[in-house]
């Protein structure tokens, strides 16, 4: 009797890169800006490796190296029914991006957005994510919640095959190539394409006259619509200063005084650990191969001015193109405090939509919702640093609402004063574990494994200031809810907004669980899980494990399983 032959599964990884390349093409062609805002992230991508290149001799990166490193991309969706959502993360489980956090926007005080979400991405070394919002239509009165509920009823957003698909790789683990691709064409075709088309204007006109745009955005259209799709960038206050001149926001000279400042503090705060944490490819024999050398105030001048240059070119002339301006601040810590993220964007564009009533009639009018954002990543903080990360920013938001307008009047003193308030948190890695504020993996050195067996102190702090143990941060690979908020509330013109039900709902990370009929996954599981299986392994390596009290190996150990657990449970 002949054997049917097992089936070959695609890659989900490979899948994962092939759906947002195609994403980031689709959304080009949807938004010119888009694609324009990805050539001046090259452009200053590349000034930032022509500096470093500069700062340590015998650093270069390769033109595939650096698409790499740029094309990390971040998306944001917003989703309306419970039903949509589970199709959406079925979806995304295909591609191999499983749920990371639960982000209650709806508690965000002056922030706060009818909505919840979580983010979906791979647990190991993410380089994509979307964070997928789900409208919570108990948000509103029982009136507007059943408008709103007949307006979704009408959409059909998964076709038969996209189900077809999204069930076969539940059932059997995987999809084939042939497979993969119609699943990809699917989410670029019809599940997030843009199709400039709604139903209901009347409601949309209610929704986003009260405040409610965002509930606007996700109650009246045909698609799950990317709201944005970010790229990586390796200086946001270099990105920023470049696209307001490109946008024609500032002058030549504003632009070249904002870049020298950024060139600067760049060349301060990019030490080794700093390098690492940018350039993925880079290992710690690479980084110990560079050579330091002096970049001069005249360099960093001159490769300000060769930016300008290349900006003042015609295919960067983005004043041409329709677009409503940049952010005015960027969003999350300060430029010299490396940890979690920072985020900024140009502000959302208006595009044509048409209407398409019940009654067949039409109304053509414009829709203003989605937004270029950008975004550059850090460390990854314990509890510890998160609570101190959270008491310097509550500091920085008091101190701008003094003088909302400083930061348009004066830009160089709004920045020292946005520092300063995060002046508490230590700005180096080794500062920064060494009060316990951030994550990072530890692996013998040469020398530590050298030593194994002889060493007589478990202590790591010591045995990495003896050279025997090396450390790496580990990479924040999640998002802010109030710097979320921040960027929603600058490109709606809407700064949160208030339950409009008889009670305000509460929601919880169950609710969105059993939603998706997925648990969700505790990114501070895997960071945590991460350190701690690094550390037992480098003692090992060291001879010392048995020298470790039974205490602390018992905790690394259950640290271990839990993280393995997850990892089991979503996969790599």
């Amino acid at each position: 009797m002949l054997s049917t032959p097992a089936r070959t599964f695609a890659d989900k990884i490979k899948m994962q890169h092939q759906l947002f390349a195609e994403l980031s093409a689709m959304f080009g062609r949807e938004v010119p800006l888009y694609d324009k805002s990805l050539l001046v992230n090259r452009v200053t991508n590349e000034a930032v490796c022509d500096l470093l290149g500069r700062k340590y001799r015998g650093f270069s990166i390769t033109e595939e190296q650096l698409e790499k490193t740029s094309g990390e991309r971040h998306g944001a969706i917003r989703i309306g029914t419970p039903e949509e959502y589970r199709w959406v993360a079925g979806f995304f489980a295909a591609f191999g991006m499983y749920p990371h956090n639960f982000y209650d926007m709806t508690s965000l005080g002056g922030k706060s957005q009818p909505i919840i979400a979580t983010a979906f991405r791979s647990p190991i070394n993410p380089e994509h994510r979307v964070f997928t919002s789900l409208l919570m239509v108990d948000y509103f009165s029982p009136e507007i919640a059943a408008r709103i509920g007949k307006a979704l009823a009408k959409r059909r957003i998964f076709s038969d095959r996209a189900k077809e698909l999204i069930l076969r790789n539940e059932e059997e683990g995987g999809l084939s190539e042939e497979e993969s691709a119609e699943l990809v064409k699917e989410g670029t075709t019809r599940i997030f394409k843009w199709l400039g088309k709604a139903h209901d204007h009347k409601l949309y006109k209610e929704l986003s006259d009260t405040g409610f745009k965002i509930a606007a955005d996700i109650a009246c259209f045909e698609s799950h619509h990317l709201n944005h799709l970010t790229p990586n960038t390796l200086c946001m206050d270099l990105y920023t200063a470049a696209m307001k001149h490109t946008l024609g926001e500032i002058d030549r000279a504003g632009f070249t005084g904002r870049a020298v400042r950024a060139l600067k503090q760049l060349r301060a705060m990019s030490d080794r650990d700093w390098m690492k944490i940018h350039f993925r490819h880079l290992s710690s024999d690479d980084l110990d191969t560079f050579a330091d050398a002096v970049v001069g105030d005249a360099e960093v001048e001159a490769l300000a001015a060769s930016v300008a240059n290349r900006l003042s070119q015609g295919d960067l002339d983005l004043g041409k193109l329709k677009h409503s301006g940049y952010k005015d601040f960027t969003e999350g810590p300060s430029d010299d405090t490396p940890i979690l993220l920072r985020q900024d964007a140009y502000k959302a564009l208006t595009e044509p939509v048409v209407f398409i009533e019940e009654d067949g009639s039409t109304v053509n009018t414009a829709h203003t919702a989605r937004f270029g954002e950008i975004e550059q990543r850090f460390y990854a903080t314990t509890a510890k640093g998160r609570a101190l990360y959270d008491e310097c920013l509550s500091k920085a938001e008091a101190d701008r609402a003094k003088d909302p307008g400083l930061v348009k009047t004066n830009p160089v003193a709004y920045e020292a004063a946005y520092a300063a308030a995060f002046a508490p948190i230590p700005k180096t890695l080794p500062d920064l574990l060494g009060k316990g504020l951030v994550f990072a993996r530890y692996a013998a050195t040469d020398k530590g494994t050298a030593s194994a067996g002889t060493l007589s102190t478990t202590n790591l702090d010591e045995l990495v200031a003896q050279g025997f143990v090396r450390h790496e941060g580990l990479r924040y690979e999640d998002f802010l809810p109030f710097s979320a908020a921040g960027i929603f509330a600058s490109n709606l013109g809407q700064y949160g907004t208030q339950s409009t039900a008889a009670q305000r709902p509460v929601y919880t990370q169950d609710t969105l669980e059993r939603i998706m009929g997925r648990k969700i996954a505790d990114p501070n599981v895997v960071y945590a899980g991460m350190r701690a299986e690094s550390l037992l392994q480098t003692y090992n390596d060291l001879g010392i494990l048995a020298k470790l009290p039974a205490a602390a190996k018992s905790e690394l150990e259950s640290t271990v399983a839990g993280y393995q657990a997850l990892i089991t449970t979503h996969g790599k």
